[in-house]
């Protein structure tokens, strides 16, 4: 800054011309007085010029103290501020004076601490929420008023660029890809129209969300939303099951019961006419306590496997042996049924070192009583064995049961090995004698053995269900 345009400089500028104007006036006014009245004229003007000067000079003496009580230091207090202004919120001021000037520094100073305390607060704050919005599995999504993003967090992020590249049935125009998505508009308008929070699921393609959407106020007005969704669509999915578990489970519970209780009653009224109608009566309140047996049995174990409580009892297993075993004991089923049944064993070491043989054997049977229930006369089932290597080097041996029989649907793969599912909509479990948990009890069986399970199927084609079992110790058993 220059002098001239200092505190100090314009109040020495301006002391110098009302000096000098005074100075002007009196010369003006005396000097004629002076000639006329003085013997020696030129010393007196002498004296009035050396007069002028050193007042000049004292008043330039004073302006340059003045300087530097007052404007330095003013200075460095505007420096400081423009440092303060620029993020540095170190800076101090050190101006060693009890005047006003030294209080104003001193002041300052507290000011920048206190600043300084405040800004490292919010950044703390500002930090603190902006971990906890990158550690929440929930999206967080902030709006203003015209329905552009301020604020998300990664899976909010996610979320909005996910939707807004999708393509709606509806008549809008295209969004930008940081607005509003479309299943969230009519929410978000309601919310800020309203100015009340609003919950509700949407969905989205095969997704569910629950969506939480709340009001953002300023003063009377609401500037914005805030939107936290959460994708439930495995919780949705679980309660449907929960909900189809227990209908199932009643459903199978209560056909046998029916029919026990039905049976009974013949016999208590002495309907039967004769002992063969009387045996028959027995026998099929025999067969129906067997199927409720079996039920329940199988809903045992499937906690017991789902809860990891059932004991496994592991020992070498020659699979071939397994399987013969296994073919004997459907041997008679399918000859009866002109069913072809066949075995195809091209596995060179069929030994498992580590496996449990009487739960692969329950694996086979269930899978063959599946095969031999969705398969009509004449139609081959063929059991085949083979080892391989993974691509992670681990060795694997292979069981194939192929049938040609009905198929699955394409849309049914996926949810086949859940309880009490059924492809076949209109099939009645209860002419072909399986509970339903069948192959569910299969998957928790070959996971147990840190297997493979896969299953090929074509409607009208046949069905290949194929597991693998490593041939190696599985870590947790060894």
């Amino acid at each position: 800054m220059k002098f001239w345009r200092s505190v100090v400089g314009k109040l020495w500028m301006t002391i110098i011309g009302l000096v000098a104007v005074v100075m002007a006036t009196l010369g003006v006014y005396l000097l004629p007085y002076i000639d006329s009245n003085f013997t020696h004229p030129n010393d007196i003007k002498q004296l009035f010029v050396y007069t002028a000067i050193t007042g000049f000079s004292l008043t330039t003496f004073f302006a340059l103290f003045l300087f530097t009580k007052i404007t330095q230091p003013l200075r460095k207090l505007k420096q400081a501020a423009d440092t303060i202004r620029q993020g540095d919120y170190s800076t101090r001021v050190t101006i060693p004076s009890s005047d006003e000037i030294g209080e104003l520094s001193r002041t300052f100073n507290h000011m920048a601490e206190e600043l300084k305390m405040t800004i490292q607060d919010l950044q703390h704050e500002k930090e603190h929420l902006a971990s906890v919005l990158r550690s929440m599995t929930d999206a967080v999504i902030t709006f203003d008023a015209s329905g552009s993003m301020l604020l998300a967090n990664p899976h909010g992020e996610a979320i909005l660029n996910r939707w807004n590249s999708m393509e709606w049935n509806v008549d809008v125009e295209p969004s930008d890809p940081s607005s509003v998505p479309v299943p969230m508009k009519p929410l978000f308008q309601k919310v800020i129209r309203e100015g009340e929070e609003v919950s509700t699921r949407v969905h989205v393609r095969q997704e569910v969300w629950s969506v939480i959407v709340g009001p953002l106020h300023a003063d009377s007005r609401v500037r914005g939303a805030v939107a936290v969704l959460r994708d439930v669509t495995e919780e949705v999915r679980l309660e449907k099951l929960r909900k189809d578990f227990v209908a199932n489970v009643s459903h199978e519970i209560r056909t046998p019961l029916s029919m026990l209780q039905g049976y009974s009653e013949a016999l208590l009224d002495d309907i039967a006419a004769s002992p063969e109608e009387r045996q028959e009566l027995v026998q099929v309140i025999h067969d129906e306590s067997l199927r409720m047996g079996r039920l329940v049995k199988d809903l045992l174990d499937l906690a017991r496997m789902e809860a990891g409580h059932l004991p496994m009892h592991w020992s070498e297993a020659d699979v071939h042996e397994l399987i013969h075993r296994v073919y004997r004991k459907f041997s008679v089923i399918a000859k009866e049924r002109d069913i072809p049944l066949h075995m195809s064993l091209d596995a060179e070491d069929p030994v498992l070192p580590v496996a449990d043989e009487d739960r692969l054997e329950q694996v086979l049977t269930n899978l063959l009583d599946n095969a031999l229930r969705h398969s009509s006369s004449g139609e081959e089932i063929r059991i085949r064995t083979e080892r391989t290597v993974s691509s992670g080097g681990e060795e694997l041996l292979w069981i194939h049961i192929e049938d040609h029989g009905q198929g699955i649907p394409s849309e049914d793969v996926p949810y086949i090995f859940e309880r009490f599912y059924k492809a076949d909509k209109a099939r009645k479990r209860g002419a072909s004698g399986g509970t339903g948990l069948g192959l569910a009890i299969v998957k928790n069986i070959i996971e147990a053995h840190n297997g493979i399970l896969r299953v090929d199927s074509a409607l009208g084609q046949g069905t290949t269900f194929s597991f693998a079992v490593p041939v190696r110790a599985p870590e947790d058993e060894k």
